[in-house]
């Protein structure tokens, strides 16, 4: 924390070495969401450039873990500012249906599989539930996961293997 504190003093070479440590794992964290390089390289900045602006009031305890809230923040917000307005239409008669009820039969097919996820996830052990959503949900590496929870990387590969095991019997299941 040695390196925020000099950050929240205004170093810019701290704040660099922050920047070039964590610079590749945001990106590929936002384009893991987006799927657009440009638009990754854009919150990953943005990020960066938040939390320089906002170094004073900032507290932070653990930089992977906030950086990695803030991406995705960064990303729900783009998604909520980009979603279409409601447009009223003139002619309800002409007006095309089926294009809006395709468009609500498959956002009720993605709740229903994130429910049905949800669901899966209290199903599995606590300890690989953990390194589960810390390997998908953090996108954190399998050395990450093993050094943070102090274990083998072999142990965290296994229980992500029995994790994706379950999760594809569970879907099969429903369909």
């Amino acid at each position: 924390m040695e390196l925020w504190a000099s950050i929240r003093q205004d170093d810019a070479r701290a704040f660099n070495l922050l920047f070039d440590k964590y610079w590749r794992l945001l990106y590929k964290t936002a384009y893991s969401l987006t799927r657009d390089q440009e638009a990754s390289k854009e919150i990953t900045h943005d990020v960066f450039l938040n939390i320089w602006k906002r170094r004073s009031q900032l507290h932070i305890d653990s930089f992977p873990h906030f950086l990695l809230t803030a991406i995705r923040y960064q990303y729900y917000n783009r998604m909520r500012a980009a979603k279409s307005p409601i447009v009223l239409v003139p002619d309800y008669e002409k007006f095309d249906r089926t294009a809006y009820r395709d468009e609500y039969e498959g956002r009720q097919a993605e709740t229903d599989l994130t429910a049905a996820i949800k669901e899966y996830l209290t199903q599995l052990p606590n300890r690989c539930r953990e390194i589960f959503l810390m390997s998908r949900r953090d996108h954190l590496s399998n050395d990450e996961i093993a050094h943070h929870l102090n274990i083998s990387k072999r142990t965290v590969e296994n229980q992500i293997t029995y994790a994706l095991k379950l999760l594809r019997q569970t879907i099969r299941s429903r369909t």
